[in-house]
């Protein structure tokens, strides 16, 4: 079987974040089976309407041509004023044109959260449930990833928290088993 090219975004753009880290500590746990690039969005500009199409920035082209290829996406962001962080918020809507047939629609999502604090995350992941419904993204169906009090269970750039690590791999083991299923579905119907 082929390895999955997945996509993982992180909502930070701090060299430290801690959505990062568990991106790539996900990126070392699946590899052999997943190929999960982290996706830079400091280059990618605020969303401007007078520039879609052929007129979209090339680092918005790259960012849409890798999700076009990608089987899958890992989103994992810190929750900023008890929302999603601008910047993913930002990337997620040039990703979403031309509505209802973007790159995003039917693409599987696993999504996560960080939080210094014990209660950050889950309005985050709210809003995160909303925006990709509102794109016609398949978020996937695994138990809510909240990586709460992240600053203690990140050491050295890597998730080292049992608890915490079992859901988020949980969450890319749900993502993967959707892709296979998706994608038997549409070997079967091509």
């Amino acid at each position: 079987m082929p390895e999955v090219r997945l996509i993982g975004m992180s909502g930070s753009l701090r060299a430290g974040s801690y959505s990062n880290a568990v991106l790539r500590t996900l990126r070392d746990i699946f590899a052999g089976r997943a190929d999960l690039e982290l996706w830079d969005l400091e280059p990618i500009p605020p969303y401007n309407q007078d520039f879609e199409g052929d007129k979209r920035p090339l680092p918005v082209k790259a960012m849409l041509a890798a999700i076009a290829e990608a089987d899958g996406l890992v989103l994992c962001a810190p929750e900023f004023n008890h929302s999603i962080p601008g910047v993913l918020k930002n990337a997620l809507d040039w990703a979403s044109r031309p509505a209802f047939t973007s790159v995003l629609a039917y693409k599987p999502v696993a999504i996560m959260a960080t939080s210094r604090g014990p209660l950050g995350g889950a309005r985050c992941l709210e809003h995160l449930h909303v925006a990709l419904a509102s794109m016609l993204a398949r978020v996937t169906l695994a138990r809510e990833v909240i990586i709460t009090a992240c600053h203690e269970k990140i050491q050295d750039g890597r998730l080292v928290d049992e608890i915490s690590l079992g859901f988020a791999c949980g969450a890319v083991e749900a993502l993967l088993g959707e892709i296979e299923v998706w994608g038997a579905v549409d070997r079967a119907g091509a």
